[in-house]
C-alpha cells in the first residue's frame, strides 16, 4: 500500500500539487486551515481562491513567457490551467477567469478524487516526523506558527514584501456614455476579446488632479514590524507608483496608447484607466493595476473622480497584506526539498515566485517530484530551457552572482532562460531589427522550450 503524501495549503500551488500526486496514483492528504483559521486576504474556504487579480496574464505561448508557462502546464495535465480554460472570461489576449466558478471547480475536482482526502485545520509548527513526505504550499500568508518553526529549523531570516489588492467595481454603475470597451491595440481573436476592457479617459487637468489626490490621501498605517518590508516591484500600490513622479502612471498602467475613445475619436486621452472583467456574468470589473494601500474612504472618493466612475459601486475596495518568502537558494535543493529536513518540500509563492501561474507551476513540479520519489522512480528536473526549468533555477540559486546578490520574488520572464541563436533575417531576407528581432528571439526560445518540455514529459512518463 502506498503511503500518502501530505500537502499543507489549499491554494494554487497546494491544489496543483495534490492533483499531480493523485493523478500519478499517490494518495494525498491535503491540509487546509480555512475556515478553522482564516487569513487576512481570503474571503472563502474554497480551494485555489484568487485573492488579488482574476487574470493569469498573457496567454500568448509564442512571445510571452507566462503564456509559454500556460502551455507547458497544459501539456503536464495541470488542473489549474484546465479549470482556468473552462471558467475564462473575456480579457483580450490574456487569460482571466470567473474567480468564484474557478475556485468552486477546483474544490469539486479535488473533493471528488478518490485518492485525495481534505482535512480542515491548521498544521501548527513543523509536521510530525512520521510524515515522511510533505509539500508545504502555504503561500505568502503562511501561519505564524509554521513560519517560525521553519525559521528555527533553518536558522535563516525570512524575507517579506507587501502585496496589494485592486478594487472591484459593479459593471452597471459605470457610465458607458463616457467609458468605452476596447482591448489595447484591439488585441484578441474574438469580438469579446477585442472589447474586453472598459476604458475611462482622462484629460490632463483630470489626470493632474488625480495624481495630487493620490499623493495627499491617507494611507493604511503599518505596524512597527512591517514598516521596513519592501514592496514587490511588479505589484506596487498605485499611490507608490505616483510617488515616483507625476508621469509614472501615464507611462505605465494608465498609458493611453493603443486606445481610441469611441465617443470622441478625434480627441486623444491624456491617460486611461482600464477595468477588466472579473466574473463570467460580466457584472464585476476590477481596476487594472489599481492595487492600493489607501484607506477605504479615500479610495472611494478618489476613484469616483475618474471619468465614468463618478457613481461607481465597489463590490470590494483595495487592501494590503504582508507576504513572506524563504531564502530558497540557501534553503532548498533542486527538487524543492528543504536541505535541513529533506522530507519537507516547498512550493508556491513562499519559495520566491510571483503570480498565480508561477505558484501553481511550482506546485505542479513539487507534486511530480514527490510522486516520483514515493513511487521509487528517478526525480527528473525539467531542462533550464523550459519555463518550468527557468523557475526552478531561479528559486534554487542559478540566477545569483556576486557577493552582494540578493534573492527576490520573480515572475517568469525570458530573462531567466538560457540564450539562444535566433533568426536575424525574415523570410524575405530582410534584417530583423528592434521589436521584430526581439519577437523572433522569443519565438525561438518558446519553440525550444515546448520541444524540450515534451521530451521531459515523455521521459518521465516512460519511467512510470
Amino acid at each position: 500500500m502506498i503511503k500518502p503524501v501530505h500537502v499543507i495549503g489549499g491554494g494554487m500551488a497546494g491544489s496543483e500539487a495534490s492533483w499531480q500526486l493523485a493523478q500519478a496514483g499517490v494518495p494525498v492528504i491535503l491540509h487546509e486551515m480555512r475556515p478553522v483559521r482564516q487569513t487576512e486576504a481570503h474571503l472563502t474556504d474554497g480551494l485555489a481562491e484568487l485573492v488579488c487579480s482574476n487574470s493569469f496574464r498573457s496567454d500568448d505561448a509564442q512571445t510571452n513567457a507566462v503564456g509559454l508557462l500556460h502551455e507547458e502546464m497544459r501539456r503536464a495535465n495541470s488542473i489549474i490551467m484546465a479549470t482556468g480554460d473552462k471558467t475564462q472570461v473575456p480579457a483580450g489576449g490574456a487569460l482571466a477567469v470567473d474567480r468564484v466558478a474557478f475556485s468552486d471547480a477546483v474544490t469539486k475536482a479535488l473533493n471528488e478524487h478518490p485518492l485525495v482526502t481534505i482535512e480542515r485545520g491548521e498544521v501548527a509548527g513543523l509536521p510530525p516526523e512520521d510524515w515522511d513526505s510533505v509539500i508545504i504550499a502555504t503561500g505568502p500568508l503562511t501561519s505564524p506558527a509554521l513560519a517560525e518553526a521553519v525559521l528555527d529549523l533553518t536558522g535563516e531570516d525570512s524575507l517579506a514584501f507587501f502585496d496589494a489588492i485592486a478594487p472591484i467595481v459593479e459593471r452597471d454603475s459605470i457610465d458607458m456614455d463616457i467609458a468605452w470597451m476596447q482591448s489595447r491595440y484591439d488585441k484578441g481573436e474574438t469580438e469579446a476579446d477585442r472589447a474586453a476592457y472598459i476604458n475611462c479617459p482622462m484629460d490632463r487637468a483630470q489626470y493632474d488632479a488625480f495624481i495630487e489626490a493620490l499623493l495627499s490621501a491617507p494611507h493604511t498605517e503599518f505596524k512597527e514590524w512591517e514598516k521596513d518590508t519592501p514592496y514587490f516591484e511588479a505589484c506596487l500600490p498605485i499611490e507608490v507608483m505616483a510617488e515616483r513622479g507625476p508621469e509614472t502612471l501615464r507611462h505605465g498602467p494608465m498609458k493611453p496608447r493603443g486606445l481610441t475613445n469611441k465617443h470622441k475619436p478625434d480627441e486623444k486621452p491624456w491617460a486611461v484607466v482600464q477595468l477588466r472583467q472579473d466574473n463570467q456574468l460580466g457584472t464585476l470589473f476590477n481596476m487594472v493595476a489599481f492595487q492600493t494601500k489607501l484607506k477605504y474612504g479615500a479610495q472611494a472618493d478618489i476613484f469616483r473622480t475618474i471619468p465614468g466612475l463618478e457613481n461607481a459601486k465597489f463590490a470590494r475596495l483595495g487592501g494590503i497584506h504582508r507576504n513572506t518568502f524563504l531564502n530558497s537558494p540557501r534553503l532548498l535543493d533542486e527538487t524543492l526539498r528543504l536541505k535541513a529536513r529533506p522530507a519537507l518540500r516547498f512550493a508556491g509563492q513562499v519559495i520566491g515566485v510571483e503570480g498565480y501561474v508561477e505558484s501553481a507551476a511550482m506546485g505542479l513540479l513539487a507534486g511530480r517530484f514527490a510522486a516520483a520519489e514515493r513511487l521509487g522512480r528517478p526525480v527528473e528536473i525539467p531542462p533550464a530551457t523550459t519555463a518550468f526549468g527557468a523557475l526552478v533555477t531561479h528559486v534554487t540559486g542559478g540566477h545569483l552572482s556576486g557577493p552582494k546578490a540578493s534573492f527576490q520574488p520573480m515572475n517568469v520572464n525570458f530573462g531567466l532562460f538560457p540564450d539562444i541563436s535566433a533568426p536575424t533575417k525574415d523570410e524575405d531576407g530582410k534584417r530583423l531589427r528592434g521589436r521584430d528581432k526581439s519577437a523572433a528571439r522569443k519565438r525561438a526560445m518558446s519553440a525550444r522550450a515546448l520541444s524540450d518540455v515534451d521530451a521531459w514529459l515523455y521521459a518521465t512518463s516512460k519511467a512510470a
